[in-house]
Parts: structure tokens; C-alpha cells; sequence
């Protein structure tokens, strides 16, 4: 039997509440750019150069037996059913690459028992990790880009632009999150950004199919109600998706240990925001625009008489169930 967690019909106001979520988008931004200011990411070795050791244990350990002794900076991370352990060093400058290598492998033969395998060894110089951040917002761009020409090419201008503020706002949203939590920024959290921004696409693709669709069968139709209806009848589909897909995350959470915890923490940043920015920011700013681009209020004020109510809308949409996701965004892609 499914299980919905909202009802299948709402009937709430989203344009009338677009003041306060503006405003509340705004101030965070403005909170982000300001601690990417003042305090700055928390970068991992990916981007500011270190060693990698991959080591083979005959038996599984704790790995609080040996965090201890090795620097803060450091990462330790389990692999192959725990069979093997992957350590990142930082750099240390008061020291060669093979002095620190050999720092650990005293502290790793004094506090693990038997025969230690090293599969690899690896330096990672801080030339390479600036080629990695380049590397990354090239890829981050070059997502967004893929992405907005898909929404033109698929509805209009006015589309791409509410999905792109859309996508900007969520993906702020998660670089600060690393922002306030100073967890480690490496090449892991730049796939938590791209999981984020693939996500969040497709739901308010969902939600401009329904936009879309509604102004098709009522072609006077407001904006804003059009919008209003549309988001109504996606709602449920929107929170039931994000919050299955959320649960077991909660679950890597609690259960995934330390190298998947902070990554599925992003994704629930991201994920979260993802909703929120369809619902309140993509279909608003669409709402603003096409009011504008008409020569009508933005509170769907006009007087044309012939003009279809909502609730004449909603009737000649009640026969269509949304609560299921559509499939035109897995099947464009």
C-alpha cells in the first residue's frame, strides 16, 4: 500500500508567499559569500597536495587505534571489506615526502599486529591540486551549462533562466554547508555538488512539465495560477521522492561510518535544497518573468474577463494523476 506524507491535492498559495522566500534565499547567499570570505573551504589533500598510502591488513582494526597518532589533517579510510586501509597525509613542510612515509609506517607497525601490505604510495603535489580545483568548476560549469540548454531547447528562455537561479541557489547552499561545518573540501564534495545539481534538475523539470501542461489546456490561464496549480499537483510527488531518497541517507549517516558520513550529510543539504528551490525559486522567478514578458501584474492581476479561473483549472486537471514522477526528463536524457 503506498504511503503519501502529504495529501494528494493541496491548494497552497506559493506566489503569495514569494517576499519572505526571496528574502530568505537572498540572506543566505549572502551568508555563504560572506564565510567563503572570511573563513574559506577546509580543502583535503586532493586540492592542497599530500600523500596517499594504501596499506593490506591480515585483520580488521579500529580505526581509533592509530588516528591518534597520526596528524590532525589526516584521513583514514577503509576499502575492500575492510581488508585495507587508504591513509591521506598532508604535506608537511618541515619534513621530505619519504620522512613522513616513514613516520608512518613506525606509528602503523607499532599499533597494528601482524604483516602489513603496501599496495601504493603516492605523492600528490600542490601544482596538481590547483589543476583539480580548475578541473572541478569546469566540470561544475560545464554541468550547468549541459543542463540549461537542455531546459531552452525543452521549454523556453524564461525556463532556463528560473532553473539555473535555481541550481546556483542549491549549489551555494551546499558549499556552505562545508563552509560552516569546515568539513574536508576534496573531490568528494565536488560529486556531492553534481549529485545535487542532477537532482534538483529533474524535479523542477517535473514541475515545469506540469506548468507547461496547465497553461496548454487553459491557454488564459494567469501565470501565477498556473504556477500555483502546477506546483499543487507535483507536491506530493516532490516531497515523497526527496524524503524516500533522504531516509537512507539518514541510515548512511548514522550507520556508514566517517568516510561516508559528511558526504551523505551534503546530499541532504543538497538534496532538501533541491525541493525548495524548485517549488519557491525556479516557478517563481518563471511566474515573474512571464508577468512581465505579457504586461501583466505579478500578482495575476489582469482584467481580461474571459480570463479561466483556478478552480476551473483544477477541474479540468483533476483527471490527471502526478503523483508519480514524470518520464520525459530519464527518457530526454
Amino acid at each position: 500500500m503506498a504511503v503519501n506524507f502529504i495529501p494528494q491535492k493541496t491548494n497552497f498559495k506559493f506566489i503569495n508567499k514569494r517576499k519572505f522566500t526571496i528574502s530568505f534565499t537572498v540572506i543566505t547567499l549572502i551568508l555563504t559569500v560572506f564565510l567563503l570570505l572570511t573563513r574559506g573551504f577546509n580543502y583535503g589533500i586532493d586540492f592542497t597536495g599530500g600523500i596517499l598510502v594504501e596499506i593490506k591488513m591480515e585483520k580488521d582494526i579500529s580505526l581509533s587505534e592509530i588516528r591518534g597518532n597520526l596528524p590532525k589533517a589526516a584521513s583514514l579510510q577503509k576499502i575492500d571489506d575492510g581488508e585495507a586501509l587508504m591513509i591521506r597525509l598532508p604535506l608537511d613542510a618541515s619534513k621530505t615526502n619519504e620522512e613522513v612515509v616513514a613516520s608512518l609506517k613506525a606509528v602503523l607497525a607499532k599499533n597494528i599486529a601482524g604483516e602489513i601490505e603496501y599496495r601504493k604510495v603516492d605523492y600528490v603535489g600542490p601544482q596538481v591540486g590547483a589543476e583539480l580545483i580548475e578541473t572541478a568548476i569546469i566540470a561544475l560549469l560545464a554541468a550547468f551549462g549541459v543542463l540549461m540548454v537542455y531546459v531552452w531547447v525543452r521549454f523556453e528562455w524564461q525556463y532556463a533562466l528560473g532553473a539555473l537561479f535555481s541550481l546556483l541557489h542549491d549549489t551555494v547552499l551546499v558549499v556552505g554547508f562545508f563552509l560552516v561545518t569546515q568539513i574536508e573540501f576534496d573531490l568528494t564534495a565536488v560529486a556531492a555538488i553534481l549529485t545535487v545539481v542532477g537532482y534538483s534538475i529533474n524535479d523542477t523539470v517535473v514541475i515545469y512539465d506540469r506548468i507547461r501542461e496547465t497553461l496548454k489546456l487553459n491557454p488564459n490561464q494567469p501565470i501565477n495560477d498556473a504556477v500555483d496549480i502546477a506546483v499543487n499537483d507535483t507536491l506530493s510527488r516532490s516531497i515523497n521522492t526527496t524524503l524516500t531518497t533522504v531516509l537512507p541517507l539518514i541510515s548512511i549517516v548514522l550507520f556508514g561510518g566517517e568516510s561516508l558520513k559528511f558526504f551523505a550529510l551534503a546530499l541532504i543539504t543538497g538534496f532538501v535544497a533541491g525541493v525548495y528551490s524548485s517549488i519557491f525559486i525556479a516557478s517563481t522567478l518563471l511566474a515573474w518573468w512571464r508577468s512581465r514578458s505579457e504586461g501583466s501584474g505579478f500578482d495575476g492581476d489582469d482584467s481580461d474577463g474571459d480570463r479561466a479561473t483556478k478552480d476551473e483549472a483544477i477541474n479540468d486537471l483533476s483527471d490527471n494523476d502526478y503523483s508519480e514522477p514524470l518520464d520525459s526528463m530519464p527518457n530526454a536524457l
